[in-house]
């Protein structure tokens, strides 16, 4: 379980630095084409800010190992209506781009691996 945890950690922690680095081309790359200044500061706080506290929690929880069942709960509440949003509105609004259908791969992954740890622990 701890390494499920760290792999979620590393990958919000790389997401967060990519979205820092390079917000524009990040949003362009998800289908986001233009900002106002409210927008750039919006996308940088959720894509940038929350995918950095995501990894700080992720990573505290798979160190401590009384936080673990408690991490993993997070990331099955959290990828269960990921996944489900992203089926639909990829059906609904789709052809989307290969980064969109390239994440969704991602969380669905990551869903998966957490079900199995979930019904796999006492």
């Amino acid at each position: 379980m701890a390494a499920y945890l760290y792999v979620n950690s590393l990958l919000y922690l790389l997401f967060a630095v990519w979205v820092t680095l390079s917000p524009w081309v990040t949003a362009k790359n998800i289908g986001f084409e233009a900002f106002s200044a409210s927008g750039r500061s919006e996308y940088l706080v959720v894509y940038g800010g929350m995918e950095l506290g995501f990894a700080a929690f992720f990573a505290l929880t798979a160190f401590n190992a009384e936080y673990r069942k408690l991490g993993l709960l997070f990331a099955l509440c959290m990828y269960a209506p990921i996944v489900l949003y992203r089926g639909i509105t990829v059906l609904r609004y789709g052809p989307v781009s290969s980064t969109t259908l390239a994440v969704a791969a991602l969380e669905i992954g990551l869903l998966v691996w957490g079900v199995v740890l979930w019904t796999r622990t006492p």
